[in-house]
């Protein structure tokens, strides 16, 4: 089968979307495959990306990374396709001859192509042409747009009827997780198609990766003890629910001794700054890792004690999953694709959303009961076991592009 897709982005970058579509390609050159794969160019960034050469061009047999002209996007590490760079992806269409084209987050390409991505080619062609609904944008917006309400009202409802309008041109609105397809068919998506579509590298992650002394060795902190250590795991941005993390730490510091715990934040962003200096009165009792390989989140994982999430808008929640691979249970809020996961009580705690007494209670419920911790974790583990690999999720996605190519060939 030949592929063509797009995306919004791609390696060094790293979140969900990056990184998911990364093992997808790896797998797909596997499987005999060919692949046109299309995203930002990284060059005005590698200043923090040095690395970005790594990932464009034939960098799997197979499969080729087109990295298009791009422009800055709102947060300093990321950019977005430029409005010009579309010209080069119908060049590269029509040479390539795709079976099927295949779009992540269309609503943003749309914005920057001012265009439906590859909806014209494939209607031309008579090939199948399936979005990918990744982000909750809609929900993002207060986060980001510090605008009065009314603006922020009609803001809202413009971009509402962009993302509707958008996915319903495609044949077919792909969703991996049943809350979030939900949500997409209030909001007037008529097309959803849910399916198991995002994995992880099962096998890399493992609760005997733990070991003794592990973050004085390998990261030089000074001795962490008999700690809780609680890790944030993403990114650094104001959608994550940082404001609300921050906030409670007064309350929480009623209740646990903070000499018992220690925060581990894996990630970067623009709160950097402000988590830092919220922070910096724990001194040995906060360190920031900043970004971190992919290749070394297992091990990381599997050396902490629980997994803290306060971010309500994720559509699905990769983080969740890697920490139940690792043997260690979730706090999170009960919203979102999260909740998915997530058995409230048996391998994790759900909190009210913007309950902070909720929050502080559960927390401190795992921080002070290490019996509680390993049992949520084991189970957290059985929760998930072989049904996220790669393999598996992949092969979802492989067999519902087959069977669009089927059935526009019959039509």
């Amino acid at each position: 089968m030949k592929i063509a897709i797009l995306a919004s982005g791609f390696l060094p970058v790293i979140d969900g979307v990056t990184v998911s579509g990364f093992y997808r390609l790896q797998k797909l050159s596997q499987w005999g495959h060919e692949v046109l794969f299309f995203c930002p160019d990284y060059s005005a960034l590698a200043h923090i990306y040095p690395n970005w050469q790594d990932y464009t061009g034939n960098i799997f047999p197979g499969v080729r990374v087109v990295s298009l002209e791009s422009k800055a996007f709102f947060v300093d590490f990321e950019r977005d396709v430029a409005w010009g760079s579309y010209r080069q992806v119908k060049r590269e269409l029509a040479e390539f001859q795709p079976d099927i084209i295949h779009v992540d987050e269309p609503e943003r390409l749309f914005v920057s192509f001012w265009r439906l991505a590859g909806i014209k080619f494939a209607r031309r062609h008579q090939i199948p042409c399936v979005g990918f609904f990744r982000t909750n944008f809609l929900e993002y917006l207060e986060d980001f747009f510090a605008l009065p309400k009314p603006l922020l009202a009609s803001l809202h409802w413009a971009l509402k009827k962009i993302i509707v309008y958008v996915y319903n041109s495609y044949d077919v609105t792909l969703v991996s997780s049943t809350i979030t397809r939900d949500k997409i068919i209030a909001l007037g998506i008529k097309n959803s198609l849910y399916g198991n579509l995002l994995g992880f590298e099962s096998e890399k992650f493992d609760p005997d990766l733990r070991q003794d002394n592990f973050f004085e060795s390998k990261y030089g902190l000074s001795p962490t003890g008999d700690r809780v250590k609680l890790i944030f795991l993403g990114r650094l941005t104001p959608d994550k629910g940082w404001d609300f993390t921050l906030s409670l730490l007064p309350k929480l510091f009623q209740k646990i001794d903070k000499d018992k715990v220690i925060f581990l934040v894996v990630g970067d962003g623009e709160t950097k700054e402000k988590i830092v200096n919220k922070l910096a009165d724990l001194k040995t009792n906060f360190h920031l890792f900043g970004r971190i390989a992919p290749e070394d989140i297992p091990e990381l994982l599997a050396n902490c004690d629980l997994h803290v999430t306060t971010s309500e808008k994720e559509t699905r929640g990769l983080t969740i999953v890697e920490a139940f691979a690792s043997g260690i249970p979730v706090l999170a809020p009960r919203a979102g694709g999260v909740v998915e996961n997530i058995q409230d009580g048996i391998n994790g705690y759900l909190y009210e959303p913007g309950d902070e007494n909720d929050f502080v209670e559960k927390l401190t419920c795992l921080v002070e009961d290490t019996t509680l911790r390993h049992h949520m974790g084991l189970r957290g583990r059985e929760s998930i076991q072989d049904k996220y690999s790669w393999d598996n999720t992949i092969k979802n996605l492989v067999n519902i592009w087959q069977e669009q190519i089927k059935s526009k060939a019959k039509r």
